[in-house]
């Protein structure tokens, strides 16, 4: 009995192994991709503007964050939630969300400029990429124009040595970015530190109450989160900042 199981066993290995020398023994299938020119192509499908699409894709995560309302919408979410003391509640990804829509819909109206002039226009042949790049960044051009201090501008043009611009158009892309970025960073602070201010009050009286009771073990922090939170709930707190965040671009 045990030899006939064992010589079954030993078959059933035997198969296993054929089996898998035939499996790997088939040649494996001729697959190749090829880029380049084909008849018919449309300036949607060449080579060229495919590599011009992984170059934005690569670069899309800066784009939304130096050259958008991102910056300012986020960074003042996060001194609402450090504010207020609640850590991780929201949490990031609920005001990266947020931010993100919201920054859809600041920019809505400097995106539909851009796929007017630059983008249908590029997709129908009109338009070489260059030609299509330079006419989509004079849209975003003027967004980040508006927002930005002369200063932060000059500080710029002054440090390459380049003379001032006569119109938006003659500034380059490369010092609108950083001028535009440092004066988002710079309103994002402002805006932050006044968020603050109700909520450092809240602190320091709740904290001088429990040092004249004479509870100094106790956390003023305990309790004076729950005041916090009472206080930003009865005056609409996230209503007042999405609205003091949309008024604060100018159109």
């Amino acid at each position: 009995m045990n030899k006939k199981l064992l010589l079954a066993v030993m078959a059933v290995q035997l198969f296993t192994l054929l089996f898998h020398a035939h499996a790997f023994a088939e040649p494996l299938p001729n697959v190749s991709v090829t880029i380049g020119d084909s008849g018919g192509e449309t300036p949607g499908t060449s080579a060229l503007s495919l590599l011009l699409m992984i170059t934005v894709l690569s670069v899309a995560p800066a784009i939304l964050v130096l050259m958008t309302s991102f910056t300012r919408i986020v960074i003042v979410l996060g001194f609402v939630r450090t504010s207020l003391g609640t850590q991780t509640t929201p949490p990031n990804q609920v005001l990266i969300g947020l931010a993100m829509f919201l920054t859809f819909f600041i920019m809505a109206p400097t995106l539909g400029a851009v796929n007017q002039v630059a983008l249908q226009p590029y997709l129908k042949g009109e338009l070489t990429q260059t030609e299509a790049l330079n006419k989509a960044a004079v849209p975003m051009k003027k967004f980040m124009m508006k927002q930005t201090k002369d200063k932060d501008l000059l500080l710029f043009l002054k440090y390459t040595k380049t003379e001032k611009p006569k119109s938006i158009e003659d500034v380059p892309i490369t010092i609108m970015v950083p001028a535009y970025a440092l004066s988002e960073l710079r309103t994002s602070f402002q805006m932050g530190f006044m968020i603050f201010i109700p909520f450092l009050i809240i602190d320091m009286v709740v904290a001088s109450t429990l040092m004249a009771m004479g509870m100094m073990m106790l956390p003023p922090v305990m309790i004076s989160l729950p005041f916090k939170i009472l206080l930003f709930v009865l005056v609409d707190g996230w209503y007042l900042i999405v609205k003091s965040l949309l008024l604060s671009f100018n159109p």
